[in-house]
């Protein structure tokens, strides 16, 4: 796997486990924008690196969360919240 796959996955994975703490912690709300901005940057970068690697579970998997987390982050509400 490329040192460029690598990183994408790596960086995905950060931003959303880092939005899952986040959101356990209070510090951001599941309808915030940041909160679903995160999810979806951080499934591009999974669902680039599946692709890159043709890996179609994951391709699946990170391309619906992506899809997914589009409504919130661009219908998402500004809250005191999202810091």
């Amino acid at each position: 796997m490329p040192i460029l796959d690598q990183l994408a996955s790596l960086v995905g994975a950060v931003l959303i486990l880092f939005a899952y703490l986040a959101l356990q912690r209070g510090w951001l709300r599941r309808e915030s924008r940041k909160y679903n901005a995160l999810n979806l940057a951080g499934s591009l970068c999974l669902t680039y690196a599946a692709v890159r690697n043709w890996n179609l579970g994951f391709i699946i998997l990170e391309g619906s969360w992506a899809l997914l987390s589009l409504p919130g982050t661009f219908r998402g509400t500004a809250t005191p919240a999202d810091g």
